[in-house]
């Protein structure tokens, strides 16, 4: 029996301390992803219960060497909460994160609600008000990434904040396929990628994660975010760095981490 509530808690206590904790895989073997997504499932309801709400959810595991990586078939999937977003340009508070790595990704931003089973690309495409550019930092309770599926999915998909760009771009002005992206870090290139590496295209991701979610009586609401997965590897951070990622036709997303001292 895998107890689900005690290792939520532990999660939940992960976060208020900023102390992580040990790997759950090799002391639950058995544990399967359905028992990870209770985990997760428990979590999110304690934030709710003190006042968070779910503006969105991502899509993680999107690319095929990822799913290798983690010995699974398919992305996984996770609750974006409204604490979670971070404002571009404002300095992202020391001790907002513990083990800091950040991606960039287009952000869908939904106009009429998506529920599956049955969604096709057609539909997600209709969906989709419009799309910014995206930084995500990913982010582990676990201690030093130590992360199999199941500590992933039970660590709500190992997020830790978001912040989008602020200038909208319909669908139907980018093709996000052949979209390519420059990301830096402290005025470096770090990572060059682009829009075919999220499962061949972004919206696929938006597609697998309605009709994912329908069963289980969830529909991806109006407003909205969507995050369908990296375009390039993740890259560490710390307190201090810049980031800037370009996305070729939606234009740059810009943060930084505050020092230490400020």
């Amino acid at each position: 029996m895998i107890p689900h509530q005690e290792l939520a808690d532990a999660l939940l206590t992960a976060y208020r301390t900023g102390e992580p904790v040990e790997p759950f895989t090799p002391r639950f073997p058995g544990a399967t992803i359905e028992d990870a997504y209770r985990v997760q499932q428990l979590q999110v309801a304690a934030w709710l219960d003190d006042g968070d709400r779910i503006v969105g959810h991502k899509v993680g595991l999107a690319s095929r060497a990822m799913q290798d990586m983690m010995g699974v078939n398919q992305p996984d999937f996770v609750h974006l909460t409204q604490r979670m977003f971070h404002l571009e340009h404002a300095p992202i508070p020391v001790g907002t994160f513990q083990q800091p790595r950040v991606e960039p990704e287009v952000a869908f931003i939904l106009g009429r609600p998506l529920t599956g089973p049955g969604v096709s690309i057609a539909d997600a495409i209709a969906a989709v008000d419009h799309v910014v550019p995206a930084l995500e930092f990913v982010d582990s309770r676990i201690s030093n990434w130590q992360i199999r599926i199941f500590d992933t999915v039970a660590d709500n998909a190992s997020s830790g904040g978001v912040v989008l760009g602020s200038r909208p771009t319909k669908l139907a002005d980018v093709d996000l396929r052949l979209m390519g992206c420059n990301l830096f870090i402290n005025g470096e290139l770090r990572g060059t990628g682009a829009g075919g590496a999220v499962l061949g295209s972004p919206l696929n991701a938006l597609v697998w994660l309605a009709n994912t979610l329908g069963p289980m009586g969830v529909t991806l609401e109006p407003g909205h975010v969507v995050l369908p997965g990296s375009m390039t590897r993740a890259f560490d951070v710390a307190p201090g760095d810049s980031i800037v990622a370009h996305l070729a036709g939606l234009g740059s997303v810009t943060t930084y981490l505050a020092k230490e001292d400020q």
